[in-house]
């Protein structure tokens, strides 16, 4: 146990953050994300968020989603820029809404969708440090994402009327995080 005292001590600050995106709250999607300090300038993000929510009129944006990302910093880890590599995953239940960001679907308004999606992508990001625990961090990716998922004609209350897949070429990731760091 002495060993893993002294190797405690020997760490670097900085070692573990707590994170989460202040545009998944502006869409009243809850969410977390961990990040673990692998190496001086490397790091492994594990981000979850997810939408339980029915709004008026039966809109629809339900979702969980999860997103691992390996980053590799510039300088060092939880400061200044980084590249990511990332997976994406998740479930949807969509429909009912006239704007959805970044969709693949012709109409949201008209029909629901409700299936999984699967993919990744690269991103780049920045972390301003604010201070000694708090990181201001903003990041984008691009990358591709399969969606299967069955559809429906009204927001609730039809039958499927078909089944499909589509493939998704864009933007996987944006994030304006709020960062505390241990």
């Amino acid at each position: 146990m002495l060993g893993f005292t002294a190797f405690i001590g020997k760490i670097d600050a900085q070692v573990v953050g707590v994170k989460t995106n202040l545009l998944y709250w502006a869409s009243a999607s809850p969410n977390l994300g961990i990040e673990f300090g692998l190496g001086r300038q490397t790091t492994l993000d594990i981000s979850a968020g997810f939408n339980p929510f029915t709004f008026s009129d039966n809109r629809k944006w339900k979702h969980w989603l999860v997103q691992p990302e390996f980053r590799w910093w510039t300088c060092e880890r939880f400061n200044g820029h980084f590249l990511g590599v990332h997976m994406i995953g998740g479930q949807f239940n969509v429909g009912n809404v006239s704007f959805f960001p970044f969709s693949i679907w012709d109409s949201l308004k008209d029909y629901r969708y409700k299936g999984h999606a699967l993919g990744g992508g690269i991103a780049y990001g920045y972390d301003w440090v604010l201070g000694k625990h708090w990181n201001f961090e903003f990041e984008a990716g691009v990358g591709y994402a399969h969606a299967w998922y069955d559809k429906y004609d009204c927001a609730k209350c039809s039958e499927r009327i078909g089944s499909g897949g589509k493939n998704y070429w864009g933007v996987t990731k944006l994030a304006v995080s709020l960062v505390y760091l241990f």
